[in-house]
C-alpha cells in the first residue's frame, strides 16, 4: 500500500538526517583534533518497484558516511620538536599496544616513560633505527621499530665516515727503502671512535713512492703494526689533483668499532709544504642525548650534550591507492582494507610522498561554517520527514475512522 510505503519512506529519511546530523556533531567535536579528517554524510535512494495495477511504492533513502581522508589539513607551528605534521601525501606508521600497525596524521608525538615517542591517543610512532648493526631502512613493516629518545641514557655513537683533505707535497723526495709506520715522507692523524665511544687514533702516513705516486696507510696508534688500510694514490701532474685509478676514500675497519669511510677526493700534491685542512670523524664519546632534530626526510638524528649529532632514526611514511576507503579507528587513526588497497612504505619527498615538517601539527580540516549550514538543512529535512509521518497517521486515521 502507497500510504505504508510513504511512512516507511519518511522514516528512512528521518534516520538518514539524523545520521547527516550525528556526522556534523562529531566534525564539529573535533573542529581542534589534530590531523582530524572531516567525515561526509553521502545519501543514496532506495526505489521500489511500481505494482501491476499502478500502485506505487515509495523507496526511501540510505546513507553512507565517508571521510575525506586525502584531504591536506593547514599547519601550525609549534614550540616541540617531535611535534610532526606531513605536508603532501602519507601517513605516519604507529602502533598500539598489540603491536598492530595503523596509519595516522596526528602527530602530537611525545617521549613517554620508557623514551619512546607517543601521540596524544597512546599510539607508539615506528621507524627505523639507524644505528650500525640495528638493520638500517628496510621499507617493508617487518623492520619497523618504536622510535626512542631515550634523554637520561648515556649513548656512545661508533664512527662511520670522516673527511680527510691535505696537501702533499710534489717538491718532497721519493722516499728511501719501504714505506712503515716509522719511515714516511708525511704524517697526521685523525680521532674515531669505537662502538663504546672510546677514542680511537687513526695515524694517516704518506709516503712518496715515485713521481706523481704516493702511498697512503692507515695505522692504530695504539698498535702500529700492521696499517689498517694501505691505497696507492696518482695525482695530476697538470693540475695535482687524485687521477684515476687512485680511491677517493680509504675503508678503516676502526679497531672496536665498525668500519668506516674516510673521504679523501680533495687531497692533492701541489708545490706546498705538507698541510692538512680537513680532518674529521663522526661518532662520539658517551653522552646524553640533549635534543633531538627531524629532517623533512623524516630523519630522526640525536643531539648530544657535547654539540655532536647522530643519525638515530628514518621515520617513514605509508599511503595506499584509496586513502578515502580507509577504515576510521579510534584515535584518529586508519586501517588498511581491501577496498583502500595495500599498504606502501617509503621514504619522505620520494615516490609522490609529501614532507615530515618538524615542529608544526596538522588541523582539523573541519570548516565551521559548512558544518553550521549542513546542521540547518538536516534539521529542516527531519522536520520535513516528520510532516510526511504525521500526514500519513493522519490519513490511516480517517481510514480507521470510515470502518466505525
Amino acid at each position: 500500500m502507497g500510504l505504508f510505503s510513504a511512512m516507511n519512506a519518511s522514516v528512512s529519511g528521518m534516520n538518514a538526517q539524523a545520521n547527516l546530523l550525528a556526522t556534523v556533531s562529531e566534525n564539529i567535536s573535533n573542529s581542534n583534533t589534530t590531523g582530524y579528517k572531516q567525515a561526509s554524510t553521502l545519501f543514496r535512494d532506495i526505489v521500489d518497484q511500481v505494482g501491476a495495477t499502478g500502485d506505487y511504492s515509495a523507496g526511501g533513502v540510505t546513507t553512507l558516511v565517508r571521510y575525506n581522508v586525502a584531504e591536506q589539513g593547514g599547519l601550525s607551528s609549534t614550540s616541540s620538536a617531535t611535534d610532526l605534521a606531513i605536508q603532501g601525501n602519507g601517513f605516519f606508521l604507529v602502533d598500539d599496544s598489540n603491536g598492530a600497525t595503523y596509519l595516522t596524521r596526528a602527530g602530537s608525538f611525545v617521549e613517554n616513560s620508557s623514551g619512546n615517542l607517543v601521540n596524544a591517543a597512546g599510539y607508539t610512532l615506528m621507524g627505523y633505527n639507524l644505528a650500525p648493526g640495528a638493520g638500517g631502512v628496510t621499507l617493508s613493516s617487518a623492520g619497523l621499530t618504536p622510535v626512542n629518545i631515550n634523554s637520561t641514557a648515556l649513548i656512545a655513537a661508533p664512527s662511520t665516515a670522516g673527511t680527510f683533505t691535505a696537501n702533499l707535497n710534489s717538491n718532497a723526495a721519493t722516499l728511501t727503502g719501504a714505506p712503515s709506520f716509522t719511515n714516511f715522507t708525511s704524517k697526521s692523524s685523525v680521532i674515531a671512535y669505537d662502538s663504546l665511544g672510546n677514542p680511537v687514533t687513526l695515524d694517516t702516513v704518506f709516503s712518496k713512492t715515485g713521481a706523481n705516486t704516493w702511498q697512503v696507510d692507515v695505522y692504530n696508534d695504539a698498535a702500529p703494526g700492521t696499517p689498517l688500510t694501505t691505497q696507492t694514490l696518482t695525482f695530476d701532474p697538470s693540475s695535482g689533483a687524485l687521477a684515476p685509478p687512485s680511491p677517493t676514500s680509504l675503508s678503516i675497519a676502526v679497531p672496536g668499532g665498525v668500519t668506516a669511510s674516510l673521504n679523501i677526493a680533495s687531497t692533492t700534491q701541489l708545490a706546498s709544504s705538507f698541510a692538512v685542512s680537513q680532518a674529521t670523524m663522526d661518532g662520539n664519546a658517551p653522552s646524553q642525548v640533549k635534543s633531538v632534530s627531524i629532517s623533512s626526510d623524516g630523519t630522526l638524528s640525536y643531539v648530544f650534550a657535547n654539540g655532536s649529532q647522530v643519525a638515530a632514526y628514518k621515520i617513514p611514511l605509508g599511503n595506499v591507492i584509496s586513502p578515502d576507503s580507509l577504515s576510521n579507528i579510534s584515535g584518529d587513526v586508519f586501517q588498511v582494507n581491501s577496498d583502500s588497497g595495500d599498504l606502501v612504505i617509503g621514504v619522505a619527498g620520494t615516490g609522490g610522498l609529501g614532507q615530515v615538517q618538524s615542529s608544526e601539527l596538522e588541523n582539523s580540516t573541519v570548516d565551521l561554517a559548512t558544518q553550521l549550514t549542513d546542521m540547518i538543512v538536516a534539521q529542516r529535512g527531519y522536520e520535513a520527514n516528520t510532516k510526511v509521518f504525521q500526514t500519513g497517521s493522519d490519513l490511516l486515521a480517517q481510514l480507521n475512522n470510515m470502518l466505525k
